[in-house]
């Protein structure tokens, strides 16, 4: 059973992967996610459905466009077959359970959030409203599933905290971080709340942890002291899974670590 719904997932990731290029390249745009239909930005022409299969519609036009040649960006086949893999391994480890719909929303928008963020250096409203509303419908989900009010305190107060910790960041240091860091904060917050304590803790320090590894080897990269820019986005989100993943055993262990066990 497992294995029949790890594949099913694993498809649905395939085809969400398809749309998630989709917001990718058009929301930082200005453009409509809906229409008009997907084109080659090069000449115009519409993409025909046969070769607007996830992964296989790259691979069988070798990455140029069928009418003028023009390359298509590798990104494309990457997102589609990343999500793809995200979404069958979670739907492996997971099963049939309430929270999967929430860590499938997690997992696409951190693909979708961090490709915009690493290239516009920008977390656009059109995508975390999205991210919000499904986050919180997914959210409520497990709540009724579970049976457990204390569940959605939880998230609320995680999403509390982690809101008004990075807003006052933001005032203290506006230029450590954007204010869509701001926005993001509380959606983590919520999540890493729904599954306890502990991954709320550690996600939280886990996001600052990656973005300070990822600031000093660019700094070391670019042989300069200060002045390195970085999106801090997706390390808030790597933070987020780090918590979700070992939240728990890494809790543990600083507790006994500190002498608290």
């Amino acid at each position: 059973m497992d294995s029949v719904l790890a594949l099913f997932v694993a498809l649905v990731g395939l085809a969400v992967g398809s749309f998630a290029n989709v917001v990718i390249y058009r929301v930082p745009r200005g453009e409509s996610v809906v229409s008009p239909p997907s084109e080659c930005p090069a000449c115009g022409a519409r993409v025909r459905a046969r070769h607007n299969v996830p992964v296989f519609g790259w691979l069988w036009l070798r990455g140029q466009c069928a009418d003028c040649g023009a390359p298509i960006s590798g990104r494309y086949p990457v997102i589609e077959a990343a999500t793809a893999i995200v979404f069958g391994v979670i739907g492996a480890v997971v099963g049939l359970a309430w929270v999967l719909p929430l860590l499938l929303v997690l997992a696409f928008f951190t693909i979708v959030l961090s490709a915009v963020d690493f290239e516009t250096r920008r977390l656009p409203d059109r995508i975390l409203a999205p991210f919000a509303i499904l986050s919180l419908a997914s959210i409520a989900a497990v709540v009724i599933g579970a049976g457990d009010a204390w569940t959605l305190s939880r998230a609320a107060i995680g999403a509390g905290a982690f809101g008004l910790f990075y807003l006052v960041a933001f005032l203290a240091y506006p230029k450590g971080m954007g204010f869509g860091d701001v926005k993001l904060a509380p959606v983590l917050g919520a999540i890493l709340g729904t599954f306890g304590w502990e991954q709320l803790a550690v996600g939280g320090f886990a996001a600052f942890f990656w973005g300070s590894v990822v600031g000093i080897a660019a700094m070391a990269l670019q042989r300069r002291r200060h002045g390195v820019s970085i999106p801090f986005g997706p390390w808030m989100f790597l933070g987020a899974w780090t918590g979700v993943v070992v939240g728990e055993p890494v809790a543990r262990w600083y507790l006994n670590v500190v002498g608290l066990t």
